[in-house]
């Protein structure tokens, strides 16, 4: 029985522990400067002009490469078009 109760005791302070850990609140960040958010700003900036940048290149590379492999499969007339031809 004595060890029971002791795995019961510890169970509880286990999950108490554990709900506390969960439910702590964490210390807020301090607050940004103008200069930080001047800065922040900026690199998100450039970040996106050169997600733009890679995208435009991709999308030009793909009509590069459509326009280059369009020619290479040949059209051959099949029976059943040409059948109507006599």
């Amino acid at each position: 029985m004595r060890k029971y109760a002791i795995a019961v005791t510890l169970a509880a302070g286990l999950g108490i522990g554990s709900l506390a850990a969960v439910n702590a609140a964490l210390p807020k960040p301090p607050a940004k400067s103008d200069a930080e958010k001047a800065a922040e700003a900026e690199k998100a900036a450039a970040a996106k002009a050169k997600e733009a940048e890679l995208n435009n290149k991709a999308i030009d590379k793909a009509v590069a490469n459509y326009k280059k492999n369009k020619g290479m499969v040949d059209a051959k007339a099949t029976p059943a078009s040409t059948s109507g031809k006599k």
